[in-house]
């Protein structure tokens, strides 16, 4: 089955609990976009800022979710004025 593919892009936050690596710290520690094709590109906030690119948000939570520990927080998208 394909997966669907997103109408718009979407910006998100990685917001983490637990920080298992000892490396990141809680709170917001990325910044993330998801894109119209799914591919996604997060931006790390820490000391040593780098950005990684994922085949899907599936991949990120898969990496860097930790069983739960990390979350993605999708930021409120502003609708169209007319």
């Amino acid at each position: 089955m394909k997966k669907k593919k997103n109408k718009h892009i979407r910006t998100f936050k990685l917001v983490r609990a637990v920080d298992v690596s000892g490396i990141s710290g809680t709170g917001v520690v990325a910044e993330g976009v998801e894109f119209t094709g799914s591919k996604v590109a997060l931006h790390w906030l820490g000391d040593v800022s780098t950005v990684e690119l994922f085949d899907n948000i599936e991949a990120l939570i898969d990496i860097h979710g930790h069983d739960g520990s990390t979350n993605v927080v999708y930021d409120r998208q502003r609708k169209k004025s007319t």
